[in-house]
Order: C-alpha cells, then sequence, then structure tokens
C-alpha cells in the first residue's frame, strides 16, 4: 500500500465533498444578500447535483479510453475555484453557473481517484478504499462546519476561505503526478492486465441496484432521522441534531470497519450480510418507545449502512476491470446520487401517512436488495 499518494487521493475526495458540502451552508446568505427565492435557492442544488453526478459516469468513460491523472489536481483546484466564485458573483445567472463549474470539478475528480486509490492500495484494496471513501465523507460533513464561521465572520467572502483548502490540496496533488503516474504504469503493465480477467456485466448491473437501494436508504436515514426525532418523540432540534451526528460518526466507522473485514471475509459476503442486516436493526428503530433507546439501535444501524459503500466500488471495478473510470463513476456518482432524487417522493408519504410509514418504505426498500445481494458473484482469479 502506498500510504503517501492513498493519503493525498483521500485529501483530494476531502476537499472535493468540502466544496458540495459547504453548497447547502451558503443557501441562507445567498438568499439575505442577493434575495434569492427558495425555488431559486434549490436550483443551485440542482445545478450542482446534476453537474457532480451525472457527468462522473462520462469522465469515467473518457478516462477509460485514455487515462488523465491530471484531473485529479485540476478537478480539485475547479471544484474550490468554482465554490469561491459563486460567492462572489453578483447575479443568479453567474452563481448558478459557478456553482455548475465547481460541480464539473468534483465530477472530474472522482473516477480518476477511485482509479488510483485502487492503485495506490495495492493488495489491501478494501482497507485503501474505506479510507479514500473516509475523506469523501469527512469532506461533506466539514462543509457546513467550515463555512458557516466563515460566512458569518466575513460575508459571502468567507466563500473564498472555504475555497483555500481545495486549492492547497489541490496544489500538493500537481507536485506528486511523478508518482502517481507511476502508479498508472504499474497497473498497466500485461501481467497486471491478464490478471483482471473480462468484464462481467450481469453482476456490475446486479451491484448497481443494490447501490441504488442503499442511496435510497442513506438519504432517507440522514434525511428522517432528524424529523423522527422530533415529530415521533417529541425531542427538540438540539438532540435531533444530535441523532443525525450519531448515524454520521458512527457511518464513518462503519466504513473504515467494512474496508477491514473485507480484506479478511470475501466482499461479496460482507455486503450482502450488511445489507441483510439492515432490515431487522430498522424494524427494531420503530420498535424502540423512546430516543434513548432508539440511539442506542441507531449505532448498530448506521454500522452497517455504511460499511459496505467502499467495498462496493471495488466490487465494481473488479466486476467491470476493462472499464474503471466507467465502474468508478456509476457507483461514486450517479448511482449514489439517486437517492436524493426519490427522498421528495418519500417525504410525499411521510406528509399524507406518518414518518413511520416512509421509514417503513425504507425496510421494504432493504428487503428487496437483499437477495440481489447475496446473489453477487466473487471476483473470479
Amino acid at each position: 500500500m502506498d500510504r503517501l499518494t492513498l493519503g493525498l487521493l483521500s485529501a483530494g475526495h476531502f476537499s472535493v465533498d468540502l466544496s458540495q458540502g459547504a453548497v447547502p451552508a451558503m443557501l441562507p446568505f445567498l438568499i439575505r444578500d442577493r434575495h434569492l427565492s427558495y425555488a431559486a435557492a434549490a436550483g443551485l442544488v440542482l445545478a450542482q447535483t446534476v453537474s457532480s453526478s451525472v457527468l462522473q459516469p462520462l469522465f469515467g468513460q473518457l478516462t477509460d479510453r485514455r487515462p488523465a491523472p491530471w484531473l485529479l489536481p485540476a478537478g480539485v483546484a475547479v471544484a474550490g475555484a468554482g465554490l469561491g466564485a459563486a460567492a462572489l458573483m453578483p447575479t443568479y445567472g453567474l452563481i448558478w453557473l459557478a456553482i455548475a463549474v465547481s460541480g464539473v470539478g468534483v465530477a472530474a475528480y472522482h473516477p480518476e481517484g477511485a482509479r488510483y486509490a485502487s492503485y495506490a492500495s495495492g493488495s489491501r484494496r478494501a482497507t485503501g478504499m474505506s479510507v479514500f471513501s473516509v475523506g469523501g465523507n469527512a469532506g461533506f460533513a466539514a462543509g457546513p462546519v467550515l463555512a458557516t464561521p466563515a460566512f458569518l465572520l466575513l460575508g459571502l467572502r468567507g466563500g473564498w476561505v472555504v475555497g483555500v483548502v481545495p486549492v492547497a490540496v489541490a496544489l500538493a496533488l500537481a507536485l506528486a503526478m511523478p508518482r502517481v503516474e507511476a502508479l498508472q504504469a504499474a497497473a498497466s503493465a500485461p501481467a497486471a492486465r491478464a490478471r483482471e480477467g473480462a468484464d462481467r456485466w450481469g453482476a456490475f448491473a446486479r451491484l448497481t441496484v443494490v447501490l441504488l437501494a442503499r442511496s435510497v436508504l442513506f438519504y432517507g436515514l440522514n434525511t428522517f432521522i432528524p424529523l423522527y426525532w422530533i415529530g415521533v418523540f417529541g425531542q427538540p432540534p438540539g438532540a435531533a441534531g444530535a441523532a443525525l451526528a450519531t448515524l454520521l460518526i458512527v457511518g464513518a466507522a462503519g466504513t473504515l470497519m467494512g474496508g477491514r473485514l473485507a480484506d479478511r471475509f470475501p466482499r461479496p459476503t460482507v455486503v450482502a450480510i450488511a445489507v441483510a442486516l439492515t432490515v431487522p436493526l430498522l424494524l427494531l428503530l420503530l420498535a424502540m418507545p423512546a430516543p434513548l433507546a432508539a440511539t442506542a439501535v441507531l449505532v448498530p444501524l448506521a454500522l452497517v449502512l455504511y460499511a459496505p459503500s467502499s467495498l462496493m466500488v471495488v466490487m465494481g471495478q473488479e466486476y467491470l476491470p476493462g472499464r474503471v473510470g466507467t465502474a468508478s463513476g456509476v457507483t461514486l456518482g450517479l448511482a449514489v446520487s439517486v437517492g436524493g432524487v426519490v427522498t421528495p417522493a418519500l417525504g410525499f408519504v411521510a406528509d399524507r401517512a406518518g414518518l413511520r410509514t416512509a421509514l417503513l418504505l425504507l425496510v421494504a426498500v432493504a428487503v428487496v436488495a437483499t437477495p440481489l445481494a447475496f446473489s453477487l458473484p466473487r471476483r473470479s482469479r
């Protein structure tokens, strides 16, 4: 395992997801200072989602044909610069364009970042990819933590303070390009390519459906856990935020745990068991009568929800060894973003049938995903 390169790639993942996570924190200040409507603010989130997620498979296909390690520093720099520029733009159209450009930088980074993280991981691909994934998780969580104080102290000009972090990481990645390119040369050797085998589209399709289900679970729980604490348990917003923080912090530990387990046991087995355990744990959460007991259930639920995240990226790369960039773009971008599209429909159900019913639909999603997860084949050797 090339720990230095893997650390730099994880820092790049932190930086691009920091740029994504800072956008929601910027919206209240844009509404106040640029006099935007709520619909216009939501349009900025849509611009970021479309450019950062939908474009990822396209970048993956392009880099499968011609690897482009220069996209690593370039993607991080564009993501940070676009965020900083959005905070300074005077009109809505220019703000929208700057955030969309930032999303393009995010989309450019992820497929190549996942590809080279796989190369840097050596034989411990699951552990390496879990480190790479945790970098992204930490960046997304750090976005509002860093951006909100900067905007409070400096106003919208504070966007440049947040953008400095990605630009600094981009410079470090640019200086490390010779080391990164050496990983590509080793992975492209004929002997290494021969060991990878043929593309397995059927297995990849089933994996993608499991990813879609996990994305719905992820976005659904992130959205409705705080609302459940308030609406069902009658807790104040602070307690609801603490429940969400528990889900996210324990989830980061679950990502690392999944990587460790998958370097000792077959990856499909770890994924299938984690998906299957989601069903009883969600039902147990809904059965809890008090917030303390529910929080105790939330801990193992977060572990099994996050444990498969990095493993499925690795499995996608193994199922499509000839199209690693495409596999990374789908597993990191397109499939994951579907959960954000489905969540408003769950909100519609919650408005009319209650929060418990919406969470029961998440149980149904996990039930559908479980047999597909158990059908995933091991990588042929």
